[in-house]
């Protein structure tokens, strides 16, 4: 019998919380019998948004937390002021191993500091990175990082694509990940200080597979399995993809309704259009987990619906079961050291 993975779900952050919070938990209790979710946040209100459900009540627990800690406020002070808030709450519940895992659509900087200062990193992690799945035309890649590390220095991106290599390993079964750092052209000697102090770091790493640089307009064609580069640049690349994929979608639904002939053929190819389109949604694959922790902390989008806190729930299911922090330190920390 499998082991019960614990999730943490900040049931009070997020712009749609908590009616999409709670849903999405619902879903993925019923999805995943070896998942135990405890909602922290305001009883009451938790209460009030269950009623609608039926479900396994084994598999579900309230956790109260009187506070909520809001997108505007300032991280740190949050962080320390809040501490009945339901994502302190939440992290504490990892940091005391009472929980696996934390899933939380609220403040990114407050989940980016509580991470490293009541969970805390690895020993011997530098820097967590956050490593979203993005998808490309043959699958997904990971890209690491995409907004913890702004100022980050070449060790830490040594770090990240060794970390990065062992997800996509282990998580998404690819042997060997092909591993690249973000540039500005594929010769060895462009890019910025960082990318040409980091680049002959990363071709002297013999437990990566890295293939060198890779540009921007390389990524969607799934060049590289694991994309490395700083928080700035991660997440300008993320924010446009997710923009102009939103946008392509809409010009293409756009045209498919602007003449009766389009509305024909859009019949035709809607059941093929509806499938390719769906591995362009980026809440199939869940959220960004912050490596390097000693608990896992996924950050899903502040806009998350149902489907993605679903699927960042149930990808807590794997990142424990594939022991991914038990071969994060056996395999940087003990090698780094």
């Amino acid at each position: 019998m499998q082991e019960i993975v614990k999730v943490a779900v900040d049931a009070m952050g997020g712009d749609n919380a908590p009616v999409e919070i709670i849903k999405g938990a619902i879903e993925a209790i019923k999805k995943e019998a070896n998942i135990k979710v405890f909602l922290v946040g305001k009883e009451d209100i938790i209460k009030a948004e269950l009623v609608k459900y039926e479900y396994n009540k084994e598999q579900l627990e309230i956790v109260h937390a009187s506070e909520v800690i809001e997108t505007e406020e300032p991280p740190v002070m949050a962080i320390r002021r809040k501490k009945d808030s339901s994502l302190v709450k939440a992290m504490n519940m990892v940091k005391n191993q009472e929980a696996d895992a934390l899933v939380s659509a609220g403040s990114s900087g407050a989940i980016l500091v509580g991470g490293q200062v009541i969970v805390g990193r690895i020993k011997g992690i530098e820097r967590p990175p956050l490593a979203p799945l993005i998808p490309t035309a043959k699958g997904v890649s990971l890209l690491v990082d995409c907004g913890a590390n702004v100022d980050a220095r070449a060790s830490h991106l040594v770090q990240f694509a060794k970390m990065g290599s062992i997800y996509m390993e282990n998580i998404l079964g690819i042997q060997n990940p092909r591993v690249a750092i973000v540039n500005i052209g594929a010769e060895e000697e462009k890019g910025n200080m960082l990318v040409k102090e980091t680049f002959p770091l990363l071709k002297e790493c013999s437990d990566i597979n890295f293939i060198g640089s890779i540009e921007a307009r390389d990524i969607p064609s799934g060049y590289a399995d694991v994309i490395v580069c700083e928080a700035f640049v991660g997440n300008v690349i993320l924010k446009l993809y997710e923009g102009v994929g939103a946008t392509l979608i809409s010009k293409i639904k756009g045209g498919m309704m602007s003449t009766l002939r389009s509305k024909i053929g859009a019949l035709l190819v809607k059941p093929a259009l509806k499938t390719t389109l769906k591995s362009f949604d980026a809440s199939e694959y869940g959220g960004a987990p912050l490596l390097g922790l000693n608990g896992l902390v996924v950050k899903t989008h502040g806009s998350s619906k149902a489907k993605e806190v679903t699927n960042s729930i149930i990808q807590c299911v794997t990142f424990k079961n594939q022991k991914i922090n038990e071969k994060i330190k056996a395999n940087i920390i003990v090698k780094d050291e």
